[in-house]
């Protein structure tokens, strides 16, 4: 009963806030500079977390929070919840998502997404989806802005990790931008398909930064997979498929 309790204010305060600072993107975007922009759904991203700690006791703690920095870069990151796509972007702030172009037509939250300008992407048309996340993706890395990617495309279950795609990669090398590698163990806190929320702390680990400079895409996704090899075990991530799989 508790956590039914729980999981019911989490999503009235959820959707509360969603709906607010949804309206006000929208209604005052347009004379805001590109900083109070980003800051404003930053906002949205730490009120989310804090108002998650106050009702479900989730917290979290970072290891290698001095592998932050202020230049652009371009995320990897393990899929399982939507805390991570949450926290990371306020964590990367300013950041561009890559996203599924549905998302977009989503009321208020989806229409401010879009004055965000996230990389959207069609996920029925791979080679296309391809071709966009290297364009657009470039147009943002220019603006000082960085990338957020999760390799496997959708969330694996709690403890599991998937298939890596090499699109983030490419994007990385054609660009000339860090990889920053991020490892996270959301999924048994804040799962997917469910309201329940799981009290306790996630753990987050940041990386050293990936130098891609002279590499291939093939060789930096090697390396982001020997870092995810090396820290796995640490969270209790194991993977669904056999070891180190690539997409």
């Amino acid at each position: 009963m508790i956590a039914k309790i729980r999981a019911i204010l989490f999503f009235l305060g959820y959707a509360g806030l969603t709906f607010i600072i949804s309206v006000s993107i929208v209604l005052v975007f347009w004379i805001l500079t590109p900083r109070r922009r980003y800051y404003l759904y930053a906002l949205w991203c730490r009120l989310v977390i804090g108002w998650l700690r106050i009702t479900s006791n989730v917290r979290y703690e970072i290891e290698g929070a001095n592998n932050l920095t202020d230049q652009p870069v371009v995320v990897f990151s393990n899929h399982q919840s939507t805390w991570e796509t949450i926290f990371l972007y306020q964590l990367f702030s300013p950041a561009c998502p890559i996203l599924k172009k549905e998302l977009l037509d989503i009321p208020f939250w989806g229409w401010a997404l879009r004055l965000q300008r996230p990389i959207a992407i069609d996920r029925s048309k791979p080679r296309e989806a391809g071709k966009s996340l290297l364009i657009q993706g470039r147009e943002r890395i220019n603006e000082g802005v960085s990338i957020l990617v999760f390799p496997e495309g959708t969330r694996a279950a709690p403890g599991k990790l998937g298939k890596f795609s090499r699109g983030g990669a490419q994007l990385a090398v054609a660009t000339e931008t860090p990889i920053i590698p991020v490892l996270h163990n959301a999924g048994s806190h804040w799962p997917a398909g469910t309201t329940r929320k799981n009290p306790g702390t996630i753990k987050l680990i940041i990386g050293q930064p990936i130098n891609v400079t002279g590499k291939t895409s093939k060789e930096v996704n090697q390396e982001f997979l020997d870092w995810v090899d090396s820290r796995r075990l640490e969270l209790g991530l194991e993977y669904a498929d056999g070891p180190a799989a690539t997409a």
